[in-house]
């Protein structure tokens, strides 16, 4: 059993009972956002209990839900270890629509996500928010999820660490998981020069449950690999957002990525994964994601490299490549069985 499995039974023993049964909803609906081909983007708050810690979710889809009507498939984004949700519902005047939860809810999907422990408007704690600890977050989520949608099973999308709390929880919770989208992921880390520049970090993180996380960090995940992938109105729009909750960003995906990869095992990961990464990603090898990718067990799965991409495919300048293979395996018709 890995560090992290370790890690995660280890709270499943002292959190696990009765999750459940605390997870509570304040519904909030929103003012109708922009008209769309179809109807209005439509946008509800709820709030979710992990124990005593109060989690954010938001939720956007076509049109406000009515009573008697099918329900739609459900997609949930997973943030990763530097933002919060609000990277995938950003806005950048004059510069084309950035919103994966706009684009995808005119799609048809009922999009949510949410803001894990000690991100933006979530809950404050003394925790570090590792990945075992966002798995926690999404099994109190999906709770309201499924309640409100009348969904018992959801697509995730996941960027940078997203991907690897929701390729956790999908350990965890395969009943919950229709399909798996892991943007900027990384298995056993081997060969990355982002993990290795942030290694050099480690006993900080170890020590600390707290890092800083200011506009020049921000602008970074944008940069670091290939300046010219992003716009760099759009890294400063979503810095704007970002540090309304202030300079400082938890440790423990750091940790985690630093110190006990993998923490996503794939022969544990049942659904269907489609495997999304950056030409120049640095989070992670080709090598290292073919590996993973040759030892998932389910058939059903893709690997696919974006041209003119780094780390962040959600804020590329390229985003309509991430979107359109996105949109397309979670669209994809079931195989016929043979």
């Amino acid at each position: 059993m890995t560090h992290f499995e370790n890690t995660l039974a280890r709270r499943a023993v002292i959190k696990g009972a009765g999750l459940g049964l605390v997870a509570g909803a304040l519904v909030e609906a929103l003012p109708a956002q922009a008209a769309t081909e179809g109807g209005e983007i439509w946008s509800a708050e709820y709030w979710a209990k992990k124990g005593d810690v109060p989690l954010w979710i938001y939720r956007k889809r076509l049109g406000a839900p009515k009573p008697g009507e099918p329900p739609r498939p459900v997609v949930f984004f997973v943030h990763g270890s530097s933002v919060t949700s609000r990277a995938f519902d950003l806005a950048v005047p004059g510069k084309g629509e950035y919103s994966l939860m706009n684009e995808f809810a005119r799609y048809g999907f009922d999009c949510w996500t949410m803001d894990h422990e000690n991100y933006g408007k979530s809950g404050r704690t003394s925790g570090n928010s590792d990945i075992a600890s966002g798995v926690e977050d999404l099994k109190a989520a999906v709770e309201i999820v499924a309640r409100e949608s009348g969904r018992q099973k959801f697509h995730f999308v996941g960027e940078s660490s997203g991907a690897l709390r929701a390729g956790a929880y999908a350990m965890v919770a395969p009943e919950r998981i229709d399909r798996l989208v892991f943007a900027a992921f990384t298995y056993k880390g081997e060969g990355s020069p982002t993990l290795k520049k942030r290694a050099e970090q480690l006993d900080y993180y170890r020590s600390h449950n707290m890092r800083k996380r200011d506009r020049d960090m921000i602008r970074s995940i944008a940069t670091r690999d290939k300046p010219g992938t992003s716009d760099i109105a759009a890294v400063e729009a979503l810095a704007d957002v970002e540090l309304q909750f202030g300079d400082q960003i938890p440790t423990g995906t750091y940790l985690d990525m630093t110190a006990n990869l993998p923490v996503v095992l794939p022969e544990k990961v049942l659904a269907p994964v489609l495997l999304v990464r950056g030409e120049y990603d640095g989070i992670a090898t080709v090598a290292d994601l073919e590996e993973f990718y040759n030892k998932l067990p389910n058939g059903d799965r893709q690997f696919i490299i974006l041209p003119g991409t780094a780390h962040s495919v959600v804020l590329a300048i390229n985003r309509q490549l991430f979107w359109h293979v996105t949109r397309a395996f979670l669209t994809m018709p079931s195989p016929i069985a043979t």
